[in-house]
């Protein structure tokens, strides 16, 4: 990779002062100062140093978003914030992206990252990557729905849920977990819809192996520990 390429993408900063910099003596290559911005290097092996700084290239960033009430699951909306806005500036120029879709009033766990064949597998029909869901319901839930949901739900004429897992989580029965293995448009609201109720909250608590990070507060992201990569993974390879 060329030295300004990975300097740029590396410390987000723009070429034209990553060539400056180079040219000023202020990159050195496994000890040797580098004065010309377009030579190559290996950016797995070679030590790179800029200003001092011993400089880690990392060519993607994975983000787990506790995605508050408000956001578009986007990168650009004309009418609302987005959740890349919560995005920590030290990762903007990562480029990150969401990867799927929580609705506008939906809470919980959403993946950032700028890996798209990653991306490409979670989302992928054929890989049923369950996600899992905590629901406030308006009626309390029944035992006979909880058979309904295993056997799968007809949304619309042509598509009939995977069998999805329905669990009681409260005494009232109006709180409880849903795991699908699809991410049909309003799917957990319409399958409630179907059972002749209403979700009044949603927080998806789980995708794949990722849980959400329970002290993570709304709003706020951080990177995923490598454990927690090795277990997304893990279900997708």
């Amino acid at each position: 990779m060329r030295i300004d390429k990975l300097l740029s993408n590396a410390l987000g900063i723009g070429r034209k002062e990553i060539r400056q910099s180079v040219k000023k003596g202020l990159v050195r290559c496994n000890g040797n100062v580098i004065k010309d911005p377009s030579v190559h290097v290996d950016e797995n092996n070679d030590e790179i140093v800029f200003c001092g700084e011993a400089v880690k290239y990392r060519e993607f960033v994975y983000l787990m978003l506790n995605k508050p009430e408000g956001y578009i699951s986007a990168t650009y909306d004309k009418k609302y914030p987005v959740v890349t806005d919560l995005v920590p500036a030290e990762y903007a120029h990562f480029e990150v992206f969401p990867v799927g879709r929580l609705d506008i009033d939906t809470h919980g766990l959403l993946l950032l990252t700028n890996d798209g064949d990653l991306a490409h597998r979670l989302l992928s029909p054929k890989s049923h990557v369950p996600k899992t869901y905590f629901v406030e319901s308006a009626k309390p839930v029944k035992e006979e729905d909880i058979k309904i949901f295993e056997n799968g739900i007809e949304l619309e004429a042509d598509f009939t849920t995977l069998p999805a897992k329905l669990e009681i989580a409260s005494d009232d029965k109006t709180e409880s977990l849903v795991t699908i293995y699809e991410g049909k448009f309003h799917q957990v609201k319409r399958m409630f819809e179907a059972i002749d109720n209403e979700v009044v909250y949603l927080k998806r608590i789980s995708m794949g192996g990722l849980k959400l990070d329970q002290a993570l507060a709304e709003g706020q992201c951080r990177e995923l520990t490598a454990e927690e990569l090795d277990a997304l993974c893990a279900k997708n390879n």
